[in-house]
């Protein structure tokens, strides 16, 4: 039974943190170490997760200079065999998640899953549309995103700090590394995560977008990168009018 640290980065979040924090206290793998960072917040959010104190590893509140700084902290902090990231607004999909996850595979460097996306009414948007691929590289991202962040797990011994300079889309460079040092990918064929729409780089667009290019472009190379932004366009147009006519 390895042992998974769980992080949650929250900053003014008292509507949303309690749900986060029973989603991972609910869970039926008992070997989780959970931290919570908090961001000093003003709203109520710390005096939620204190009632928590008890249940929960490690609790920081204090100023940070942004999400991935925030989140740096808690990798710092843990001691786990893998590390998840379940951020405030998100959940682990259901009771039995962790305990399923590993019990697909013993030993694998990452396992990974699909999300579910909900609205700021906690309705469910359906399946990302970014489908989880059956197998999963580094370079499965170069058509996009296809993994959520809350929706896979890592050896934390392949794990580096995320790096400062992207603000919006760091977590897309960590992926990335974990995923090249990993020597066995496990799909755990199951939704595992279910995801607040809305997050800091959906509020920043077109500066998620840029990052994201700039990422992807280290990686894959420019000229290939460009080519493989052409058909992600065009995509991206086919489903919006395949959506469209399913609504109509």
């Amino acid at each position: 039974m390895p042992k998974l640290t769980v992080i949650t980065i929250v900053y003014n979040n008292a509507r949303d943190i309690e749900r986060t924090i029973k989603s991972v206290l609910n869970q039926t793998y008992k070997k989780i170490e959970y931290i919570i960072i908090d961001g000093d917040s003003t709203d109520g959010t710390l005096e939620i997760i204190q009632q928590y104190k008890e249940q929960v590893s490690k609790i920081v509140s204090e100023p940070d200079k942004g999400i991935y700084d925030a989140m740096n902290k808690g990798l710092a902090m843990a001691s786990g065999d893998y590390v998840l990231f379940m951020n405030s607004g998100d959940e682990i999909y259901d009771e039995t998640t962790v305990e399923e996850v590993f019990d697909t595979a013993a030993g694998a460097d990452i396992y990974y899953g699909e999300t579910e996306m909900y609205n700021d009414n906690w309705e469910s948007l359906g399946r990302r549309r970014h489908e989880a691929p059956e197998e999963f590289n580094w370079t499965s991202f170069k058509f996009g995103m296809n993994i959520s962040h809350q929706a896979i797990y890592i050896r934390r011994s392949i794990l580096v700090p995320y790096d400062l300079k992207y603000k919006y889309s760091s977590d897309i460079d960590w992926i990335i590394k974990a995923a090249k040092k990993a020597s066995s990918i496990v799909n755990v064929h199951r939704y595992v995560a279910k995801y607040l729409v809305g997050g800091m780089s959906k509020k920043k667009h077109r500066e998620s977008l840029k990052e994201r290019f700039s990422i992807f472009s280290k990686y894959y190379g420019f000229i290939p990168n460009l080519f493989n932004h052409i058909i992600i366009a065009g995509n991206l147009a086919l489903y919006f009018i395949k959506h469209r006519r399913t609504n109509d």
